[in-house]
């Protein structure tokens, strides 16, 4: 008996006319997959790159030369602010390796309790704008802090010894991500055969642990380097006279007007990252892609000896995170810090710098930040399956470049390449939506690598069937494709999103007074002296990626409980 053609059904004996119509329609399809989020990458990347590479050449006079880079010699304060930014990112690069180590260690093999508490301290400093923490260093160990006051001393928190404290709370929580992921890539049965052949815990450690996250460890200095040398929030809250690279960028443009002189600091800030990022990634490569898929993971034993000390240590650590950052939340709501610790909400009454408009521009410019970088990265993840092998690597290449191009340059490379007159481009300048884009920019490879991690799990098994079936490209990407991707798509949608709200260094040139940030309002209101209510800002932000991450936490898991059911 003939079974009834559903409305849905494909017919599987299609004409020749209507395969070739379908096979140009998955031409298309995928052609559009990769050329539009290219075309951007080409218009929002590496455009406004070359522009500020160009801006540096171009001398006061009108020449083209090195004259803006041999100005650098000449200008007071530039070496000084180069050898800080090495100095300050080296020693913090030393600090978080350490107490990387021993945290990722301490969670990771060992039985210690609390290692949840210690896991979500960790997620704090990346709920938040980086100069938070060093608002909250100030609170606490400041001329007037509250630590001060209880010492009867005034402590000088400000300079090389605030910035390196705040440099490695922010830095730390993606040490210990990196340390982690590659102790958990060790593999079980080499801790069991040394044990078989006599060897002690101390060997086991020497001879195994530390040989096998030699690449972990390499990878995380060279992030936690990268993360210091272009921080701007820090060094601009907590710095004081102690300047960096990142300031000196932001006072030749803003303060001086000198825009050339800037673009060249920009270059020269952007080759030691462009340089660490290298190694890094060369790092992670030989870190991660040479486990075996059966490999074991490590079973922790209790050992008192070990877990205790390291349980001190760690619980101290996810402490004093905590205590800086409940520091700001408690200042916002004191009458007058430190003097008058009543609590009271006047501080979150704010006028100034805009009142609350910021917060709501946040909103916005991260919702579209998020929802256009989901669907250009999506597409591009997509469409590289098709693409011949060398093309898909010259594209995968491009794809992951962002990563080595500080914030504060990629800002400044925007002003060069969008704020000319007569340009078509220059409608986006002082745009929403120039600022969503380079927020997307600015976390385009951690958004790129994790959607095509994502696409990856997608069954090659199940695509071939859907089209077998007679289902072209378009059907298998709504019928298989995308039903797998949903947690991944949430995923890159709520870090793109979070980032965006948080971050400073991207956007501290493009604000302008009728489009500001929320960030941007923290660091203004603290460099007015109104830091109660730059901490009553800073926690409504908190709040807000706090409650992004929650729901991600909800979608995603949810999300993946229903594909996999």
């Amino acid at each position: 008996m003939t079974m009834p053609a559903t409305p849905s059904a494909i017919p599987l004996n299609r004409s020749p006319a209507r395969r070739a119509r379908s096979s140009a329609d998955e031409r298309l399809l995928y052609g559009a997959c990769v050329l539009v989020p290219v075309a951007a990458l080409l218009l929002f990347f590496l455009f406004p790159l070359a522009t500020i590479v160009w801006r540096s050449l171009v001398e006061e006079a009108g020449g083209v030369g090195p004259g803006n880079y041999l100005a650098l010699f000449r200008t007071p304060g530039i070496l000084r602010a180069v050898t800080n930014s090495l100095a300050v990112g080296l020693a913090t690069t030393a600090v978080c390796l350490v107490l990387g180590f021993m945290v990722a260690y301490a969670v990771q093999r060992t039985r210690m309790p609390g290692k949840r508490f210690v896991s979500a301290a960790l997620s704090l400093p990346l709920l938040a704008p980086s100069l938070v923490l060093g608002l909250g260093l100030i609170f606490l160990l400041g001329r007037n802090g509250l630590v001060s006051n209880l010492l009867g001393t005034r402590i000088n928190i400000y300079g090389f010894s605030g910035l390196l404290i705040a440099n490695v709370l922010y830095a730390l929580p993606q040490a210990v991500l990196i340390i982690q992921a590659a102790l958990r890539h060790s593999d079980a049965r080499y801790y069991d055969a040394a044990e078989v052949m006599g060897a002690t815990r101390w060997q086991q450690f020497t001879g195994i642990t530390l040989p096998n996250v030699k690449f972990g460890l390499l990878s995380a200095g060279f992030v936690v380097f990268t993360v210091t040398i272009t921080d701007f929030g820090n060094a601009v809250t907590i710095g004081g006279d102690f300047t960096v690279l990142a300031t000196e960028i932001y006072n030749q443009v803003t303060g001086q007007m000198k825009f050339g002189i800037g673009a060249a600091v920009g270059i020269l800030l952007l080759l030691p990252t462009g340089v660490a990022v290298y190694i890094e990634r060369v790092a992670a490569q030989r870190q991660f892609g040479t486990g075996s898929e059966s490999a074991l993971p490590p079973v922790p034993d209790h050992v008192p000896a070990r877990d205790v000390p390291l349980f001190l240590a760690t619980m101290a650590l996810a402490l004093s995170i905590v205590a800086v950052v409940a520091t700001v939340v408690f200042a916002s709501f004191v009458r007058l810090w430190p003097y008058r610790l009543d609590l009271t909400t006047k501080h979150y009454a704010i006028t100034l710098s805009g009142g609350y408009e910021p917060l709501w521009t946040s909103l916005g410019v991260s919702v579209a930040a998020a929802g256009i970088g989901t669907a250009l990265l999506f597409a591009l993840a997509f469409g590289l399956r098709r693409l011949p092998a060398a093309v898909a690597k010259t594209v995968y290449l491009l794809a992951v470049l962002p990563v080595g191009v500080p914030g504060l340059v990629l800002g400044l490379s925007y002003i060069f390449a969008f704020n000319l007159a007569g340009s078509p481009l220059h409608v986006l300048y002082g745009s929403a939506l120039l600022l969503a884009l380079c927020n997307f920019y600015h976390y385009h490879t951690q958004g790129f690598l994790t959607m095509v991690t994502g696409m990856r799990a997608v069954p090659p098994a199940l695509e071939e069937a859907a089209t077998c079936l007679g289902g072209g490209a378009v059907r298998v990407l709504g019928d298989v494709v995308v039903p797998v991707m949903v947690p991944t798509l949430l995923s890159v949608f709520f870090f793109l999103f979070m980032r965006s709200m948080v971050t400073l260094s991207a956007v501290i040139f493009l604000v302008t007074p009728s489009v500001t940030l929320g960030a941007v309002s923290v660091m203004r209101l603290d460099e007015a002296g109104f830091v109660s209510q730059a901490a009553a800002f800073s926690t409504c932000i908190m709040a807000v990626v706090a409650a992004a991450a929650l729901a991600m936490r909800g979608a995603v898991t949810l999300a993946t409980r229903r594909t996999v059911s």
